[in-house]
């Protein structure tokens, strides 16, 4: 089974963004799906298992998704497609030439509530650890899987911009997002983010100077 689904011809001028999606897959009316149809340099990853994941397997097939890319990565996740991004920034320890440029988080579930589902159970307890690239967290005030405190929370401690989306329950296909324009904006601040970083960081002899300065705040989207 391929790791890539192929959804369009490759611009060289962009990144290559990596659709990682949660438990169950992202079906037809998933604002990822539409990505996929609707991003030219748009990939899934093929993490398998969908309704039976298991952690070790998903972050394995992330890091092969990666390492085959042919140029620097933008990561798109959602839901415990977030958490498989932090297992894997937390097992592989990537440094600059990671590949991964930044990552755009939607909707991460709350891995420590009570009455986990034990598939998410898992992928708990969740690295909290700052990740080592730029990244943008995309949260709704209605999500049953994760308070909105919890997400602020968790975008502090994984050094992410925090996006307030508003009452959009889990931001899946059961909101009823369809393209998600939002989301494609912030998928372009997040590009650009990772730009001014790397530019930043190659002005400086100091590695992964003055990204502090550009991370943990928050966005006001919409």
């Amino acid at each position: 089974m391929p790791i890539f689904e192929r959804s369009g011809p490759a611009c060289p001028l962009q990144p290559q963004v990596l659709i990682v999606p949660g438990l169950n897959d992202s079906g037809p009316d998933h604002w990822q799906t539409h990505w996929l149809e609707s991003l030219p340099d748009a990939d899934k990853v093929d993490l398998g298992m969908w309704d039976n994941p298991h952690r070790n397997t998903w972050v394995n097939k992330l890091n092969l998704a990666i390492h085959r890319a042919r140029r620097p990565v933008v990561l798109v996740a959602h839901s415990l497609g977030c958490a498989t991004v932090a297992w894997w920034a937390e097992y592989e320890q990537p440094g600059p030439d990671s590949g991964v440029i930044g990552a755009l988080l939607v909707a991460p579930p709350d891995l420590d509530r009570p009455g986990l589902d034990p598939r998410l159970a898992r992928f708990s307890a969740c690295p909290r650890r700052e990740l080592p690239f730029p990244s943008i967290l995309a949260a709704s005030r209605t999500d049953p899987y994760c308070h909105p405190r919890t997400a602020i929370a968790i975008a502090r401690d994984w050094g992410s911009r925090f996006a307030d989306v508003g009452e959009a329950g889990h931001i899946n296909a059961a909101s009823r997002l369809g393209d998600w324009a939002e989301g494609k904006r912030l998928l372009q601040q997040l590009i650009g983010l990772a730009e001014n970083t790397a530019q930043v960081a190659s002005a400086d002899s100091t590695p992964g100077a003055g990204l502090s300065k550009r991370r943990g705040s928050e966005i006001h989207s919409g």
